[in-house]
């Protein structure tokens, strides 16, 4: 059964359709194109989503939880109330993501996950939940120097025999690890992490220049939450921060909460890194909920407001996608296709998921949300089905 998509506009093509139909047939978009240009096929359903802006589905590629419930929880209603959260927020797809626990912790939570992102294709089709890309590991392989809230006693030195215990229990569905590359072993794990197809962010790190370009050397291709936990911009040791902004052949993310980073920073790192610049929330499981005191992995994280801090450091932010959309052109000016861009084509292509995520073209994936002007959701679409 084919559903015909009536938007007003249309971005996440080449440009802007205007009076666009977007053509869905099994959760794939079959065609795309202006009405007066693009052919309904006979016996589809129609559905006219008004004036506002059809865009693609946001893509959180480092979040911890939402609704009040982390996704180290191991329970399917954790995820569930996570994935309906989500989705609320325009987010269609996501990468749930770790934080440094005891080995037998986290090994326990990447089996849950992986059973989780395995049951994807069974559940009922009207369900309109974000769908799990695939598992972000945030340590246990970082930089005790760097580790901001990460409990010190869970960090570990790289080793193959250390990831594979962890992609065992993942059942190979890593689909980002972030580690710091100046650690012992690092090396060896990046290089390895990449053959398999993992995308490796350099991150959680004290790292001068030169030990960031062996790992990108390695195989390391992303930097993550950029700012923060990594060393300090230094005019004569530019370090991994230095390279993350300069260096064009990697993408970076960025928290853009008003917290993480100063409004003129997210100015810099727009500028600096274009179109491999992409957002992220690394919002914990206080994200939608009143202030107070929530679980992150294995601590509790203090919340007030849009700060979230454990022993004094900043640990995750209640932040959704739709908002940091909206901060993005508030703090820089941007217009809302160059925002967009962040949170759809930059973490596809960082993915390696162009063609399939982030864009609305045929042979994509029928992940979409519809925006007002200024960025405000006002509905979601996920596999093509909206309620």
């Amino acid at each position: 059964m084919k559903t015909a998509f009536l938007a007003a506009e249309c971005v996440g093509v080449e440009g802007r359709v205007r009076n666009a139909v977007v053509v869905v047939e099994d959760g794939i978009v079959v065609s795309v194109g202006a009405r007066e240009q693009t052919a309904i096929p006979s016996g589809a359903s129609m559905v006219d989503l008004g004036d506002d802006v059809l865009a693609p589905g946001f893509i959180d590629m480092h979040i911890h939880g939402g609704a009040g419930h982390d996704v180290m929880e191991g329970t399917q209603e954790a995820i569930a109330a996570l994935e309906l959260h989500l989705a609320r927020h325009g987010t269609t797809s996501y990468c749930p993501t770790t934080v440094s626990a005891r080995m037998d912790v986290t090994l326990r939570a990447l089996e849950f996950l992986a059973n989780e992102i395995e049951a994807v294709p069974r559940r009922p089709a009207e369900e309109l939940r974000a769908r799990p890309l695939g598992i972000h590991l945030e340590g246990p392989f970082i930089s005790k120097e760097k580790a901001g809230a990460h409990p010190l006693e869970c960090i570990a030195e790289p080793s193959l025999g250390s990831f594979d215990r962890l992609w065992e229990a993942a059942r190979g569905h890593v689909k980002v690890m972030t580690i710091a590359p100046e650690v012992p072993g690092a090396e060896e794990v990046i290089r390895e992490a990449a053959s398999r197809g993992v995308c490796v962010s350099l991150g959680h790190s004290n790292a001068t220049l030169e030990q960031t370009r062996c790992g990108i050397a390695a195989g390391g291709r992303h930097v993550t939450h950029v700012f923060n936990a990594m060393r300090p911009l230094d005019h004569r040791e530019p370090g991994i921060l230095g390279c993350a902004l300069a260096d064009d052949s990697i993408s970076a993310e960025m928290i853009v909460d008003g917290v993480h980073v100063h409004p003129e920073i997210v100015k810099l790192f727009l500028d600096a890194k274009r179109g491999q610049a992409v957002l992220v929330t690394d919002a914990i499981s206080a994200t939608g909920m009143p202030d107070g005191q929530y679980q992150l992995g294995g601590f509790v994280v203090e919340v007030k407001g849009d700060v979230c801090t454990s022993h004094g450091r900043l640990a995750g932010s209640v932040l959704t996608l739709d908002r940091a959309l909206r901060n993005v052109m508030k703090f820089t000016g941007a217009t809302l296709d160059t925002a967009l861009r962040m949170a759809t084509m930059s973490p596809a292509r960082t993915l390696g998921l162009c063609g399939r995520k982030g864009v609305i073209g045929p042979g994509a994936d029928a992940d979409f949300v519809l925006l007002t002007t200024d960025g405000q959701v006002s509905r979601t679409i996920v596999g093509g089905r909206s309620q």
